[in-house]
């Protein structure tokens, strides 16, 4: 199945989980065609000094992949930098949070992916 871009969903949202300015996401894979895999499957993009707030995953985790671009991240309360071709996985029960520090924006990919290993097959 190929989605062209012109097909995708693109939604926004302001100051996500009490975060600073717009996130944009991409959906280049919807949740309903993901067999179960997960919920998000984005390309996401916040400008310069934007970011999405300290939220905890349960039940699922997420994975950031960045693209360009430099994001501040906190896994679990250790904050570091991430750069293109870095990721940052968040295990279920795990908290984090993004922000673009750079000067330009920052573009990574999104994934939510739901926690299996706790279920009965």
């Amino acid at each position: 199945m190929i989605t062209r871009r012109t097909e995708m969903l693109v939604t926004e949202h302001s100051e996500r989980f009490g975060g600073k300015g717009l996130l944009r996401n991409t959906h280049f894979l919807k949740q309903e065609d993901a067999t179960g895999a997960g919920r998000l499957f984005s390309r996401s993009v916040l400008a310069p000094g934007c970011s999405v707030g300290w939220h905890k995953h349960e039940g699922e985790g997420e994975v950031y992949f960045v693209l360009s671009g430099t994001a501040k991240v906190s896994d679990n309360g250790e904050e570091m930098l991430l750069h293109p071709g870095d990721a940052l996985w968040t295990k279920s029960g795990e908290s984090h949070f993004i922000e673009n520090v750079g000067e330009r924006d920052l573009e990574y990919i999104a994934l939510i992916l739901y926690d299996k290993t706790n279920q009965k097959s």
